[in-house]
């Protein structure tokens, strides 16, 4: 297997496995849930805005030229899962469009900033003593992103079954998977409250 296709499935892996990646999940789902798959295109780069910012403090943290505290990290993490979710609470629909839009793009490469943070030291451990980081950085970041298309894909498919099959309102939709979010977050948040 080439050093590519190892990183690559490692990133992928890495966000597909609940146990590891819940956290991250989470995050993708609050951002994924007030849009529906007519919405694809906008959720794409949402998610993208968010890889590209972790994918710059990944990069930084991995090369030493940053670093933070980890118990911080970890109770930021859910945080931002926290602020998304509660921020959809509050979103109307007609506001998925225009400014707001671009707001939204912002907000998810900064949060990617933070959750950056959290995957250097697992591709740090990955790396060991490799010379170059560059291709085992850049192919896991795109398993990252593959492995968050899918997560996309599927919620997509499940919002398709639960508003356009059965009924379900988009705003109330939205609300159960928001709340359901935000209250998964606020229990993360209180056990990773770090020690001062």
């Amino acid at each position: 297997m080439s050093i590519f296709a190892l990183y690559f499935e490692l990133g992928s892996e890495h966000i597909l496995d609940y146990a590891k990646g819940y956290d991250h999940i989470l995050f993708v789902l609050a951002l994924c849930a007030v849009y529906l798959l007519m919405d694809w295109k906008q959720i794409l780069i949402l998610v993208t805005a968010f890889t590209i910012g972790h994918s710059i403090t990944l990069a930084l943290a991995t090369l030493n030229i940053i670093t933070a505290n980890t118990a911080w990290i970890e109770f930021l993490i859910p945080v931002t899962i926290f602020t998304t979710a509660v921020s959809n609470l509050f979103r109307k629909v007609e506001t998925l469009s225009g400014s707001r839009v671009h707001l939204n793009y912002l907000l998810a490469l900064f949060f990617g900033l933070i959750h950056g943070m959290a995957f250097s030291n697992y591709l740090k451990s990955l790396l060991g003593s490799q010379k170059s980081i560059t291709l085992p950085l850049f192919a896991f970041n795109l398993g990252l992103e593959a492995g968050q298309i899918i997560i996309v894909g599927v919620f997509l498919a499940l919002s398709f079954i639960a508003v356009n099959l059965a009924g379900v309102s988009r705003r109330d939709w939205k609300m159960v998977v928001s709340s359901a979010v935000a209250a998964i977050a606020l229990m993360l948040m209180k056990d990773r409250i770090p020690e001062l």
